[in-house]
Formats: structure tokens, sequence, C-alpha cells
């Protein structure tokens, strides 16, 4: 539950009038104008919005994959906008995780091997690896899948290595690009599980983009884009499983974002 205002806790990620425009032929793309919101060290943030209301373009840029055309993203208090580009590299591989909608796991790594492998490319050197590995396949529910390559795997079983994946440099924030969206609404329901339960135990933030909202019901709180621009910031009592299976199952839009009708339920 997000903190009142006057006592929030300390914000984990906070962007100032951030925004990112492009030249498209003659046409100034605004694809984020003006955007200012924190968020929590340690809480659970869906993104929401049709597509082209900017959502994705705002995790590249909390993702230090692109640099804003104005306005000030800080990560930890940290301003990201000084740093060269070694520095951003370096920033994101410490303190950043990724989960994408497309697995993107090495077809010629194992299960261990792939979500070992940010650490190969991390220029500080993470103690016990394999042991954290192993710890965060157990969680994801992969120790009977450790020497399984990709092509041996589920959809719903890939993206869990990916899960756990983006865990391994211990990032304070992870953030997620459609993660349920190439999975049935059952092993979406499982996914979102495990990324309550990684948030709660790992104390980090996640910061999801997607187009559900049975997802962004079990999150903490729910940002809808449009535009562009912020239109909603609101508490979404994630805790509360039985009214996210409410609103998905009435198939309703809400702030301009088509709700599938879905059955999900979580334990």
């Amino acid at each position: 539950m997000r903190a009142r205002l006057g006592c929030r806790p300390v914000a984990g990620i906070e962007l100032q009038d951030l925004s990112k425009h492009y030249r498209q032929g003659q046409n100034l793309v605004r694809a984020l104008d003006g955007v200012t919101l924190s968020i929590a060290a340690g809480e659970f943030v869906s993104v929401v919005g049709r597509s082209g209301s900017g959502k994705t373009t705002l995790l590249d840029l909390v993702g230090l994959l692109l640099r804003p055309t104005a306005g000030r993203i800080l990560l930890d208090g940290a301003d990201t906008g000084t740093l060269k580009d070694a520095p951003r590299a370096d920033l994101r591989g410490q303190k950043i995780g990724f989960i994408f909608q497309e697995y993107n796991l090495l077809p010629s790594l194992n299960v261990v091997e792939n979500v070992m492998l940010p650490l190969r490319y991390a220029r500080r050197r993470l103690p016990g690896g394999r042991a954290r590995a192993l710890d965060l396949l157990e969680i994801v529910d992969l120790t009977d899948r450790l020497n399984h390559r990709p092509d041996e795997l589920s959809g719903g079983q890939q993206q869990r290595v990916a899960i756990a994946r983006a865990l391994i440099n211990r990032p304070t924030l992870v953030l997620g690009d459609e993660p349920t969206g190439s999975v049935d609404t059952e092993t979406a329901a499982q996914l979102v599980a495990i990324m309550r339960r990684l948030n709660r135990e790992e104390k980090v933030t996640f910061m999801i983009v997607t187009h559900d909202l049975d997802l962004a019901a079990q999150t903490q709180r729910i940002i809808r884009l449009k535009d562009g621009r912020v239109i909603a910031d609101e508490p979404s009592g994630g805790d509360q499983a039985e009214a996210a299976v409410d609103l998905a199952g009435r198939g309703r839009e809400v702030e301009g974002v088509e709700v599938e009708a879905r059955h999900t339920r979580l334990e």
C-alpha cells in the first residue's frame, strides 16, 4: 500500500517532468510528455494504457536504454542524466533487471547457464553466483529442469527462467515489458504469483508494463498512460485477489484500456 502524502518512503525511482520527443518526417512525436512520478523502494507497480500511450518508452527511459529529451531520472537518489555511456551501462547492470515478453534465452545454454548469463557481463564479481542461481530456480519451481535447454521447456517455464535471470545480480529494480503476454491465463497467474513472492522476499522494486488488467490488479499501484501523459495513478488493492478476478471477469474497459474476460484465481 502506498504511503500517505507527507510520510512516503524514500523513492527508489524519481521521474521529474520527463519527456521523450522524436521526429517522424515533418511531425514531432511526443512519445512521453512531462511525466512526473515517484516509486518507492520495494513497491510493485504496473503501467497500463493502449498501444502508443508511451508505456514502452517510459520503461526504456527508466531502464537507461534511452536518454530523455527533457527531465530527470533518479535511481536510488542518483541523477542518471549526468552519467556518460559506460557508467550508465554499469548502473544498469548493477541495479536493474529486465523481463521481456519474448524470453530471449540462449538456445545453446541450459537453464542454470541462462540464469547466470548476466554475471558474465557484470563489471563486479558476485560471490556465490551459481548458488544464487539455484536459489532463484527453487523459488520459480524449476529445480527439476536445471540441465534442460530452452527448446525442452514450455513457454511458461522459459519465462520463469527469464524471471530468475532478471534477479541474478541482486538488482534494486526489475522492469517487465508484457511479462505474461506470451503465455496462457493459468500460466500468467503462476508468473504473477512468482513475481509477487520475489518482490516480497527480495525487497526489490517491480515496474511492469502490461495490457493485462488481471496482472495489474495484483500490483500495489496502477499508473495509467494516455498520449504520453499520466492520466491516473492509484492504489490497486493488489493483495485482494478476489477483486482482481471480479475486475477481469467483467471484461469491461477502464480509462481506455481494454480488459479481456479472464477467470484467473491466485491462491
